[in-house]
């Protein structure tokens, strides 16, 4: 204490000026409205300047949150298109309140392999959040692959990247098919195989979707598009390089699709074959 008075009256006449100095600005803002105006202006644009960095950093910092947010509504927003029907009698069957043929699950990858013949991909999802076995991964740009098993936090997915997956997929434009396939070597191609000679119109460009048949899968969901076409004379069969919409080395946000009505149709085709 004693040396903030020691200061105090030591500096008493540079602090006597600057206290005077003060006063006297003061004033001469007060009374003039040109120099009040002026200040003003400069104090709102030095405030403004710090709100607006603030601002840019909190956004930043709630970058996460956001996109959380926004993965939770592009979820809602594909179960209401996943659910839509062709049919006005169906239409009315699927607003029954509870009653939806396809949910949609989000998760996020946390772990993704692509350089190696069997590849998968593990989600912070689990059981605890409705995943199971065989259920489709998909992101905004197309199919990801298929939860091969679930704990109750996480689930590991086989990705369409992995020599075991096949997956029904047919073009956009018609309702010729095949099997989706991986020969294991371009990370941005995989193959359909099994299309017949008869889809002769196929042509570079073309629009691959996953297909009717596919019990993991809604319809018309986007794969790819026809990069190379190849011909098998003995088979009579084409095999198509399909170029890849998603990059599959950077994959964030994903959802989950649960068909509901595959074990029905699973059920019913398993009875109808031990019938023949």
């Amino acid at each position: 204490m004693q040396q903030i008075f020691n200061f105090i009256f030591k500096n008493s006449y540079r602090l006597l000026f600057l206290l005077l100095l003060i006063i006297s600005i003061s004033l001469t803002i007060q009374a003039h409205s040109f120099h009040k105006s002026k200040v003003i202006s400069s104090a709102n644009f030095l405030s403004g300047g710090v709100y607006s960095q603030l601002n840019s950093i909190d956004e930043y910092f709630s970058l996460r949150s956001r996109n959380e947010e926004l993965a939770g509504e592009n979820a809602r927003l594909k179960s209401i298109l996943f659910n839509r029907k062709d049919s006005i009698d169906i239409d009315k069957v699927d607003t029954i309140p509870g009653l939806k043929r396809i949910n949609v699950i989000v998760s996020k990858v946390i772990h993704n392999t692509y350089n190696s013949p069997e590849n998968y991909l593990t989600l912070h999802s689990g059981s605890n959040q409705g995943v199971e076995t065989d259920m489709g991964v998909i992101n905004d740009l197309g199919i990801v692959g298929i939860i091969e098993k679930a704990s109750p936090k996480y689930a590991t997915v086989l990705s369409v990247l992995n020599t075991k997956s096949r997956i029904n997929a047919k073009f956009k434009k018609s309702n010729h098919f095949g099997s989706l396939v991986w020969n294991a070597k371009s990370t941005g191609f995989v193959q359909l195989i099994d299309v017949p000679r008869l889809a002769s119109t196929v042509r570079k460009g073309d629009t691959i979707v996953t297909g009717a048949e596919s019990r993991i899968f809604p319809e018309n969901i986007n794969i790819g598009t026809v990069y190379k076409i190849y011909i098998d004379d003995k088979t009579n069969y084409y095999t198509i390089d399909v170029k890849l919409f998603n990059d599959m080395t950077n994959l964030g946000h994903v959802y989950i699709i649960k068909n509901n009505e595959r074990e029905e149709l699973l059920q019913l085709e398993n009875e109808t074959q031990k019938n023949e």
